[in-house]
């Protein structure tokens, strides 16, 4: 794994590898992340690979803006505009629906797609420069823990690493469906919270 500082010029390499159909381990607000483009579906497979996960596992995806939705999702709700209004750029993960270019593989066949505008500026300039959405599946071998430092994923087999140093212990992002409201999974942000700016109990 080639490792670039989280400057200008690597997050630009990091760009190259991606549009180059490569994997590469950067971080978010939480956890290393792992990314590929989500339209390749050469890049996707050598992602499982990395990961060591089957197939029927959906991968979230992370914009730079809400504006980068549409490439990714269609049909959104007012109560999920209402979530990304509040909580975005932020640890809050959304199941909004798919857009039909996706890859079925991305979403484990199924009709919504995770998705995050991450508050870490370096994985959010990485989306800016690739020119679109990215993978974020944690950089660790499934069932291992995420990796908070670089150095914990050099024994997987990623193509280029973006060092940030030690990321702070933080719990993962809160997964939420906006339209069903159901928490899938309760990390960052709290369900009260969630719940309060949709007016729901």
């Amino acid at each position: 794994m080639k490792i670039v500082p989280a400057t200008k010029e690597g997050i630009a390499e990091a760009a190259l590898v991606l549009r180059g159909g490569g994997v590469v381990a950067y971080p978010t607000e939480t956890v290393y992340g792992l990314g590929v483009d989500p339209f390749s579906i050469s890049a996707l497979k050598k992602l499982w690979m990395v990961k060591g996960r089957p197939e029927n596992n959906p991968v979230l995806v992370i914009v730079y803006d809400k504006t980068e939705l549409e490439k990714i999702c269609v049909d959104i709700s007012e109560r999920a505009e209402r979530c990304i209004e509040r909580f975005w750029p932020g640890p809050l993960s959304l199941l909004l629906p798919r857009h039909p270019k996706l890859p079925e593989m991305l979403t484990a066949g199924m009709q919504k797609i995770c998705v995050r505008c991450p508050s870490s500026d370096i994985a959010r300039a990485l989306c800016e420069c690739f020119g679109g959405p990215i993978t974020s599946t944690s950089a660790n071998r499934s069932g291992e823990p995420p990796a908070v430092r670089l150095n914990q994923v050099s024994h997987l087999s990623v193509d280029l690493g973006v060092d940030a140093g030690q990321l702070p212990n933080s719990p993962p992002s809160t997964i939420f469906d906006p339209d069903t409201g159901q928490v899938i999974r309760e990390g960052v942000i709290p369900k009260e919270d969630i719940f309060d700016c949709l007016g729901i109990g």
